[in-house]
C-alpha cells in the first residue's frame, strides 16, 4: 500500500464525522459487513477504492479507511439531498421513472400482488404532492445507488428503533427519519455538525443525556442516540400535536416552527394543528426550503422502504436485534486492547463501540464495551488478570536532538496533553534529547507512523529494567531462561543489568517486521530476510491470545492451531511453546 494513498483515505477518515454509563441489557445489532464493497466502490465516484490488503496490519487499517470512505460517501449524497430547494423536478431528479416502470424482479412482481402496505404515519392523504413524487424519483434515479445501501442497512436496526419509538407512544414508521437523515449510519456528520444516525446537534444530545466530549461521543451509539431520539420526537410531538410538524421540528428546530405557525393566517378548517397544517405552511414563505421539503422526503422514502420492489429496490428480510455481550471497564482502556482479550479484530469492536473516539475508554471512568456474542465471560476473566499498567498500548520514544514535544504529539497522532500525563516528569512543554517518553497511542497508530516504525522492533520484544530487577526474575516474567537473556542481549556469562537498559527478552528472528509492497520491491534483501519465518516459536505469557499472536506474526488464527493441533475451543496455557508457521 503506497503511503500516498493512505494519506490521501487517512485525510477522508479525518472528515468524517463520533453521566456514567449502566451495564446495558437491550440488545444491540450484530455488526454486518456494509454493502459498499470495494468493487463497489470502483465503480461509485463518491467511494475511494479500498487498497489491497498486503498484511494483517494493512487488513485491519483497510477496513478502517473503508468505512471511512463509506461513510464520506453518505455524506455527499445527504448533502446533495439537502440542497435538492430546485422547484422543477426533472431538472433534479434525473429520468424520470414511474412505479409501473420500475425494473421488477420475480419478488417484486410477487409483492406487486400483496395486500396494500399500511402505514402508522399519514401517507395516503399526501402521497400524491408534488415534492413527493420529486423525491420518489430521485431515489430511484440519481440517488439510486446510495439509497439502496441505505434500506440494507436498516434491517440491521429497524426492529430496535420501531421497540424504542412504541414504547414512547409514537409511531414505528417514524424510523424512516433515521433513513433520510444519515442513511442509518452511526459515523454520519453534516455540514451543520450534527453527528450520527440521527443527526443530534451537540447541544441538543446533551440536553437529552447523550455524553459529548473528547473521549465519547454518544450521538454515535446506535442505541443510546435512538433512546434520544424517541424522547425528543415525544417532546416535539406533545408540542405540536402532529407527528409532521414535529418531524419539521426535529429538522428546523422547536422555536422556528412555533414562530411560523404563529403567523400562518387562521383557517376555519384547520383550528387545531394537525399533519395538514404542516402542508399549509408548506405553502407559505414561513419556513425554509430545506424544512419544507423534509416531510416529502420522509413519506417518499417510507413509500420505497415498505414497498422496495415495486419501486425497483431488493426486498431484504428483517433481521432480529441479535444479543450481544458486554464488559464494564473501571478506567481507560484500549479498544485494541480489550480486542485481544476478547479474540476478536479492533473493526469489529468499532462497530459495535462506535462513540468511542480516541479507541479507548475515558480516563476515570466506569465504560461499558460491547463485544460479540459469547466473549463476554472469558473477556472478563482476562481483563481482571490484566495489570493495570498494560491497559492501554503505550510505545517509548527516545528524544532527538531538535524535536519539539508538538512535533512527537504529531508523529504519534495523540495530543500534547496525553503526552505530559503520561510523563509527569515534563515540565510544561520542555523536553531534552535522549530524553525516554512513554506515548499512549490508544489503539492503532496513524497510518503514516505505522509506516515510519514498520521495520521497528515492537516494544514486546524489550524490557526496559526497572529499579529493584535481576536478570533471573525478568527471564521469569517472560517465560525464557536467564541463559537466554544473556545470548540475546551478549551478555557473555555476566548477570550485571541497571536500571533503566533496555533489554531484548525475545530472540532476533521472531521480530515483525511489517514493511510496504514499494518498500519490499525496493530491497530484495529485506523481503528475504523478512520471509525467513521457518523454526520459529513462541512461549506464551499471561494475557496472549491466538488472535493477537496471529497479528504479531503476520499469520492466521488457523493456521497457528493447525501447526499446533489445537482445537477451536482450545485455550492457551502460560509457559507452553508454540510453533509459529511459515
Amino acid at each position: 500500500m503506497h503511503r500516498s494513498s493512505l494519506l490521501s483515505l487517512i485525510l477522508i477518515a479525518a472528515c468524517a464525522g463520533h453521566p456514567t454509563p449502566p451495564p446495558e441489557a437491550t440488545p444491540a445489532p450484530t455488526p454486518a459487513p456494509p454493502p459498499a464493497t470495494i468493487s463497489q466502490a470502483a465503480s461509485d465516484p463518491d467511494i475511494v477504492p479500498a487498497p489491497v490488503a498486503d498484511s494483517i496490519l494493512d487488513r485491519e487499517l483497510v477496513e478502517e479507511l473503508r468505512i471511512a470512505a463509506d461513510s464520506a460517501a453518505d455524506e455527499a449524497i445527504l448533502d446533495r439531498l439537502a440542497d435538492l430547494h430546485t422547484e422543477t423536478p426533472d431538472s433534479a431528479a434525473g429520468e424520470d421513472l414511474s412505479a409501473e416502470e420500475a425494473p421488477a424482479t420475480a419478488e417484486g412482481k410477487k409483492a406487486l400482488t400483496n395486500e396494500p402496505v399500511t402505514f402508522d404515519i399519514d401517507v395516503a392523504r399526501f402521497n400524491n404532492h408534488d415534492r413527493v413524487q420529486y423525491y420518489l424519483d430521485f431515489f430511484r434515479t440519481t440517488g439510486r445507488e446510495r439509497f439502496g445501501v441505505w434500506l440494507s442497512r436498516m434491517p440491521r436496526y429497524e426492529a430496535m428503533i420501531r421497540q424504542r419509538l412504541q414504547a414512547e407512544g409514537l409511531p414505528g414508521d417514524l424510523v424512516y427519519l433515521a433513513l433520510i437523515e444519515s442513511g442509518f449510519s452511526n459515523t454520519a456528520t453534516s455540514r451543520a455538525r450534527a453527528v450520527g444516525m440521527w443527526q443530534f446537534m451537540k447541544g441538543t444530545g446533551r440536553l437529552y443525556g447523550l455524553r459529548v466530549d473528547r473521549w465519547v461521543d454518544e450521538r454515535r451509539d446506535p442505541i443510546k442516540a435512538t433512546d434520544a431520539a424517541a424522547r425528543h420526537l415525544k417532546d416535539l410531538t406533545g408540542m405540536f400535536g402532529s407527528y409532521y410538524l414535529a418531524a419539521a421540528a426535529y429538522n428546523a428546530g422547536a422555536g422556528r416552527v412555533s414562530r411560523g405557525l404563529n403567523r400562518l393566517p387562521d383557517d376555519e378548517n384547520d383550528t387545531i394543528p394537525s399533519d395538514a397544517t404542516f402542508f399549509r405552511l408548506y405553502d407559505t414563505k414561513l419556513l425554509r426550503r430545506e424544512t419544507k421539503d423534509y416531510v416529502p422526503k420522509l413519506i417518499a422514502a417510507a413509500m420505497i422502504a415498505k414497498e422496495p420492489a415495486k419501486y425497483g429496490f431488493p426486498v431484504l428480510s428483517p433481521e432480529a436485534a441479535a444479543p450481544y455481550d458486554s464488559i464494564v471497564v473501571p478506567d481507560q482502556t484500549g479498544l485494541d486492547v480489550i480486542a485481544r482479550l476478547a479474540d476478536t479484530t479492533i473493526a469489529a469492536l468499532r462497530e459495535l463501540n462506535p462513540q468511542y473516539l480516541r479507541l479507548a475508554t475515558p480516563p476515570s471512568t466506569h465504560s461499558v464495551v460491547r463485544l460479540p456474542p459469547g466473549t463476554g465471560e472469558p473477556t472478563t476473566i482476562a481483563y481482571a488478570d490484566l495489570p493495570a499498567g498494560k491497559r492501554v498500548s503505550y510505545r517509548e520514544h527516545v528524544v532527538r536532538s531538535g524535536e519539539t514535544l508538538g512535533a512527537v504529539a504529531k508523529r504519534y497522532g495523540v495530543g500534547k496533553t496525553d503526552i505530559i500525563a503520561a510523563n509527569p516528569r515534563i515540565r510544561g512543554n520542555s523536553i531534552r534529547a535522549g530524553q525516554n517518553l512513554v506515548i499512549p497511542t490508544l489503539g492503532p497508530l496513524p497510518a503514516e507512523v505505522t509506516r515510519q516504525l514498520a521495520t521497528e522492533p515492537t516494544d514486546a520484544d524489550f524490557h526496559r529494567v526497572r529499579r529493584g530487577e535481576n536478570l533471573r526474575s525478568i527471564a521469569g516474567r517472560y517465560g525464557v531462561s536467564q541463559r537466554q537473556l544473556q545470548a540475546w542481549n551478549h551478555m557473555g556469562k555476566s548477570t550485571r543489568i541497571r536500571a533503566g537498559q533496555r533489554l531484548r527478552v525475545s530472540p532476533p528472528d521472531v521480530q515483525i517486521r511489517l514493511a510496504s509492497k514499494s518498500a519490499a520491491k525496493s530491497s530484495a534483501k529485506a523481503t528475504a530476510a523478512a520471509g525467513n519465518t521457518a523454526g520459529r516459536s513462541h512461549v506464551v505469557r499471561r494475557g496472549d491470545t491466538l488472535a493477537g499472536l496471529a497479528r504479531r506474526y503476520g499469520v492466521s488464527v488457523q493456521a497457528l492451531r493447525a501447526a499446533n493441533g489445537l482445537s477451536d475451543d482450545a485455550t492457551l496455557r502460560r509457559g507452553v511453546r508454540l510453533r509459529i508457521p511459515a
